[in-house]
């Protein structure tokens, strides 16, 4: 197994720093081959320029300065977020991350004409999301998830057509106990193991 664990958070003493290490810990226990991704930490660009933009759909020209991340992207068969969640989605540089990386030739193949695009990770087997919010179960459903719907509807549909999703949310997060903390911490450990099954 070689998993690619794609973090966003900008401080390091964070609650989704302690999901992150469960995640680590599981993938660990499974003998999993482990690359982070620290978008934080590496100073991820998150800007599509317009020189990118007018890149995009040259996969002889689209990689330039994204061959470190293009590489774990393709290198992987298990892909986890651990990310927070601000204003029902994910933080702007996750989101820019998904922009950058996920380019044509790489995620996918542009569509003929008349078609739909064409998937491009199929070597995906696992898709993980585990990520804090702020607002309650019920508001964030209601406006629509939009990052868990992008990451487990979106990217997932790119991935292998037999890929399995794995996803743990903390709402509430800002008053939640330390044993609410602790309890979601367990959940994630349990969701994980579940996805990483045989």
């Amino acid at each position: 197994m070689r998993a690619l664990v794609v973090y966003c958070h900008p401080r390091a003493e964070s609650f989704t720093a302690a999901v992150r290490d469960v995640v680590l810990q599981r993938l660990g226990r499974r003998g999993a081959e482990v690359r982070v991704c620290d978008l934080y930490a590496r100073g991820f660009d998150p800007v599509l320029s317009a020189r990118a933009l007018e890149d995009y759909e040259d996969p002889t020209r689209n990689r330039a300065g994204l061959e470190p991340e293009i590489a774990d992207l393709q290198w992987c068969d298990t892909l986890i977020f651990v990310y927070p969640t601000w204003w029902y989605g994910m933080p702007a540089l996750l989101k820019g991350w998904l922009d950058r990386v996920l380019v044509p030739g790489v995620a996918f193949e542009m569509p003929l004409p008349g078609q739909a695009i064409r998937p491009g990770l199929g070597h995906i087997a696992r898709l993980g999301v585990f990520t804090t919010c702020g607002a309650s179960w019920w508001l964030t459903r209601w406006i629509g998830a939009p990052g868990r719907r992008t990451l487990l509807r979106g990217l997932r549909i790119l991935c292998s057509p037999r890929c399995r999703t794995g996803f743990a949310a903390l709402y509430l997060m800002d008053s939640a106990s330390p044993e609410a903390r602790k309890r979601h911490l367990t959940r994630v450990g349990a969701r994980l193991n579940a996805l990483l099954r045989p």
